[in-house]
């Protein structure tokens, strides 16, 4: 069961300058929305630390104290062509 379920897992590796979303994760008797948001971001990895564990900073430099497991993160995508977006919609 092991093997079947082993082919199908992606490793998630994540560079240095890598784009990144945080989940955010709700506090213990407060309620939350259907409508909030459940990502925050977007980060830049700083370093990939062992384990899954990623230091991050802000888009203005500034670092973030504590270190974030890859589980709770996913990458942010840009687009780079935003005129052919446009053109595809209309």
């Amino acid at each position: 069961m092991a093997k079947s379920y082993d082919k199908k897992v992606r490793p998630r590796e994540f560079q240095e300058g890598d784009l990144i979303l945080k989940e955010i994760l709700p506090l213990l008797g407060e309620d939350q929305s259907k409508w909030a948001p459940n990502y925050d971001g977007p980060y830049v990895v700083k370093k990939a630390l062992s384990g899954g564990a990623l230091l991050l900073s802000r888009m203005d430099e500034e670092d973030l104290v504590r270190p974030v497991n890859s589980n709770s993160v996913k990458k942010y995508y840009v687009v780079k062509n935003l005129f052919c977006v446009k053109r595809m919609i209309s």
